[in-house]
Order: C-alpha cells, then sequence, then structure tokens
C-alpha cells in the first residue's frame, strides 16, 4: 500500500500532512504525482470528492523553490470564490511549516484591499479568472516568475462563460511554464482550448465523467409539482433522522428562495440557502456555520455542486434535476466522499422526464423509483413559474392546431385567383421579349439583301 512518505515529500511538507492524520494518498493523488514531478503538461479527468486539491499541490511544493522575488511562482486557477478561499485553506495547511505567501483573490469584493495585498508580495496566487484578468491588465499582477499554472475545475469555468478571460489570461502568460488541468468532462470545448494553448498534455483519467459512484445510494420519486415536491420533502425529513446534514439542489435562485421560506415554517433556522445573489460573507458565514454543525442543511443551485469540499454530507436531494447530466454526478458527488456512504434522492416531475434519461443514459444505469408515500399530500396547487410553462405549452399546441404558425392560411383577402379575361394583362416574359428582337433583326436583314 502506498503511504505519503513513499511520495520523498520536503520534511515540512510530511509534517504538515502528519498533522492532517493522513497516511494513504488517493488513487488521484498516486496517479499524477509523478507526471507533475516530470514537468510535463498533464490533463486529469476525475470526479469530484477525489482529493484533487492535494493531488497538484503536493508534487506542486514538492519542486518549489524559493526565489527572492514579489511576484507569484504558481497561479491556481478556480471558477468561484468558495472554491478560491477553500483551495487556499488547503494550501496554507500544507505550507504551515514554509515560508510561502499566498493569495486567494475574486470579484465582489474592494479590489483596492486585494492590489494592496498583491504589492505585499505573493509566490501562490489562487484566483477566479476575472479578477485575475482585471489585476493583470492594470499590471498589478505579473506572471515573468511564473513556473506553474494549474486551472481546477476546466469544464466548469467554461460553463460559466469564463473562456474569455481565460484565453486573455493564457495569452499574457510566459509560454515557458507547466500546465495542470483537472476537469470531471472531456468536452469538445475543453478539447478545443487544450490544442490551441497546451503541449501535448499527458491525459490522467480516474473514471469516466458519467461512472456512477459505488458508495452513493440513488433512489428517485415521481413527484407532479414544486407544492407536491415540497410536501414529500418535509415528510422525508420529519421521518428519518439519519438526514442530518443535507444539501438540496435547486436550478435557479427564485424557487431557492421559494424552498428557503416553505421548509422554514417546519424547520426553522435549520437551513440555510445560498446562490450568487447572496452576498460574499453571508455566503461564507453559511457554509461556515453548515460545517460547523449549527445547520441541518444547504438549499442552493448548482454553485455549490463543484469543487467544494463539505465533509460528511449525509444526503443530497435533487429538488428539481439538472439542466444538464453531468451536473446530477457533480451534485451526488457532494455525499459517499473519503470512503463514507451516502445517498442522493431525486424529485422528479413529469416535464423533468426527459433530463432523467439523459442521466440514466450517461450512467448506463436506471434511477430506482420509490413508491410515492400515501401520507404525503398530492397537491393540486401550481406556483407561478409553473403557470407561466403551461400557458406557453398551451399555446404552443394551439399555434401548431390553428396552422403550423409560420405557414398559416391566407386570408380571404388574399385569396383571390388571376383567371385572366377581360382588363387583365400580361406580362412579358424574357421569352416573348427574345422572340421579338429575333423577329426585328430578321426583318432588317431582309430589307438589307432586297
Amino acid at each position: 500500500m502506498t503511504t505519503f512518505e513513499q511520495f520523498n515529500l520536503p520534511k515540512s511538507v510530511q509534517k504538515a500532512i502528519d498533522d492532517l492524520g493522513f497516511t494513504t494518498p488517493t488513487p488521484i493523488q498516486e496517479k499524477t504525482f509523478s507526471v507533475i514531478m516530470s514537468g510535463r503538461d498533464m490533463m486529469g479527468i476525475a470526479q469530484t470528492g477525489t482529493g484533487k486539491t492535494f493531488a497538484y499541490l503536493l508534487p506542486l511544493l514538492k519542486l518549489y523553490k524559493f526565489l527572492p522575488g514579489h511576484t507569484p511562482k504558481i497561479v491556481i486557477l478556480v471558477p468561484t470564490r468558495e472554491l478560491v478561499v477553500q483551495v487556499v485553506e488547503e494550501v496554507e495547511k500544507l505550507t504551515k511549516y514554509m515560508s510561502v505567501r499566498t493569495v486567494g483573490i475574486f470579484g465582489g469584493v474592494n479590489i483596492n484591499t486585494q492590489k494592496t495585498t498583491i504589492y505585499q508580495g505573493c509566490d501562490i496566487l489562487v484566483g477566479t479568472p476575472g479578477r485575475i484578468m482585471d489585476l493583470t491588465l492594470d499590471n498589478v499582477i505579473r506572471f515573468e516568475e511564473m513556473q506553474k499554472l494549474v486551472i481546477d475545475e476546466f469544464d466548469e469555468m467554461l460553463n460559466l462563460g469564463f473562456r474569455t478571460q481565460l484565453t486573455a489570461i493564457l495569452a499574457m502568460m510566459p509560454k515557458k511554464r507547466q500546465n495542470i488541468l483537472f476537469s470531471a468532462t472531456m468536452t469538445d470545448e475543453v478539447d478545443a482550448i487544450l490544442n490551441d494553448y497546451f503541449d501535448y498534455p499527458q491525459e490522467v483519467t480516474l473514471s469516466a465523467s458519467g461512472t456512477p459512484l459505488e458508495n452513493i445510494k440513488q433512489v428517485a420519486y415521481n413527484a407532479t409539482n414544486f407544492n407536491t415536491k415540497v410536501n414529500l420533502l418535509k415528510h422525508l425529513l420529519q421521518e428519518n433522522e439519519d438526514m442530518s446534514r443535507v444539501l438540496i439542489f435547486v436550478n435557479n435562485k427564485k424557487i431557492s428562495d421559494m424552498l428557503h421560506v416553505r421548509i422554514d415554517e417546519d424547520f426553522a433556522d435549520q437551513f440555510g440557502v445560498i446562490h450568487s445573489n447572496k452576498s460574499q460573507n453571508y455566503r461564507l458565514s453559511t457554509m461556515a456555520s453548515f460545517q460547523e454543525g449549527n445547520l441541518r442543511g444547504l438549499i442552493t443551485t448548482d454553485i455549490m455542486a463543484r469543487g467544494l469540499d463539505i465533509s460528511n454530507i449525509t444526503h443530497v436531494i435533487n429538488f428539481e434535476m439538472p439542466a444538464m447530466p453531468e451536473l446530477y454526478m457533480h451534485r451526488i458527488g457532494r455525499t459517499g466522499r473519503a470512503d463514507k456512504t451516502g445517498k442522493a434522492i431525486s424529485f422528479i416531475a413529469p416535464r423533468e422526464e426527459e433530463a432523467k434519461v439523459e442521466i440514466e443514459v450517461l450512467m448506463n444505469m436506471e434511477l430506482p423509483i420509490e413508491a410515492f408515500p400515501e401520507e404525503v399530500e398530492v397537491s393540486a396547487k401550481l406556483i407561478e413559474p409553473e403557470k407561466e410553462r403551461q400557458v406557453v405549452k398551451f399555446l404552443m399546441k394551439k399555434k401548431t392546431l390553428d396552422g403550423d404558425g409560420a405557414f398559416q392560411e391566407k386570408s380571404k383577402k388574399n385569396k383571390k385567383v388571376n383567371l385572366g379575361g377581360p382588363g387583365v394583362t400580361k406580362k412579358k416574359t424574357h421569352g416573348s421579349v427574345n422572340r421579338n428582337m429575333l423577329k426585328t433583326r430578321d426583318k432588317k436583314r431582309k430589307d438589307k439583301n432586297k
């Protein structure tokens, strides 16, 4: 069995690992260590919860050499503010006995404060693409001493629309650098950027993107609408005391706020809500409260589905099925981490059947459907977004019945048929014009021959 001691890490890093109580590397840490140590570009394909952060930090800290300069030697790009905070914490744990200055930067906070921090000196820079690009264009961040670039959650970064910032940053960086990339899925867009900017990265794959995680039990319930789902969720929370650390995923901010209000009626102050409209301080304090066990659960959008390491999640609830099947894997991957077991429960409305099928195709397995509890009320009352969807569906159906919309029947005044007759003047065709020209030419020839 491989241990961290076999990596021959610097004494300062090994001592930090010992303090954390870690002895055995995860498979992704074991597989990537020698590749990163070789200096080659690397593309790691691995599910969330596999220990990716230490997988790149350990070899990079072994390779790290102190330089007297004030600009970053290692740059780590991540897609969200929360992930910046988390990675900075991991770096600080491992560099506890090293002289390394780590700075985390992201949008939504005072940029001048971040400028001051960077001017004081930075060895490892962790940040989101938008804020790093802003500070680079302002000449606050310079890359002349940079040797290593890490891009974590590469596919999610592109999904969030960071391609422009990412390519701009890459263009400003020195070409002579080692690139280390991690992604949960290998999409065409990821492949395109790899071809354009990286030097034949060696691929290290831990598992296919659609492989179900073995230590997560997955079940589903058919539930007709929002209110029925709320009733079902309250029932499950009341009946199952083991649902002690719960993540509840919805697809947008409006639904997350609505659900939080409804859940708070029966479970006052037991659940927090996190989405991009919440302030940075609120999000971080809510996450900290959950991590410390002061909250039973969090209601959130997919901003929480990637990268964040929240320990000991017992249950993941898909209150709404995700728009993309890959997101389902990222959501349920929040539980069943570090050899623990977990449970993922999905609520499926009729309009979400197609999403369910796509997820099943991706995983190559069917989601088991549980019987809907008889004691739970099936509500006929729709919320406004559901009413709007019904109206749109009805109008589309009506339009089709009326004549497929774009090919509607002509109105009566446009139905006149020209049958010819007196008063109807026929337009000359190109053919008739040419025949008249020929007749004129032949007549002139005859006259000339006379």
